[in-house]
């Protein structure tokens, strides 16, 4: 019942599930192939969901470390989690 689609079946982004339309930029990537097998690009999701910029870095380098990076993308997205700490609420904090 669940599982992979078969490869007839053509994979969709949510742009073009919710839009009609269809992201060319999503198709192709520049400078490897370690999004290209997702189910979503991080890209979708931080837009649909609305993420802000650190939000999204995170997301990206926390998909992608096994296929990328390893280890060093687990530290970018802990050093975009701390900016983003720093930058969200350091700054509630101290209007207490």
């Amino acid at each position: 019942m669940y599982g992979s689609a078969p490869e007839s079946v053509r994979r969709i982004s949510n742009y073009e599930l919710f839009t009609g339309g269809s992201m060319k930029a999503l198709r192709g990537q520049v400078g490897g192939s370690h999004y290209a097998t997702l189910k979503i690009q991080p890209v979708e999701y931080a837009t649909a969901n609305r993420l802000g910029y650190c939000e999204g870095l995170c997301l990206k380098y926390i998909t992608r470390h096994r296929a990328k990076n390893g280890a060093e993308d687990i530290r970018k997205a802990i050093h975009c989690l701390e900016l983003l700490l720093e930058l969200e609420y350091h700054k509630k904090a101290q209007r207490k």
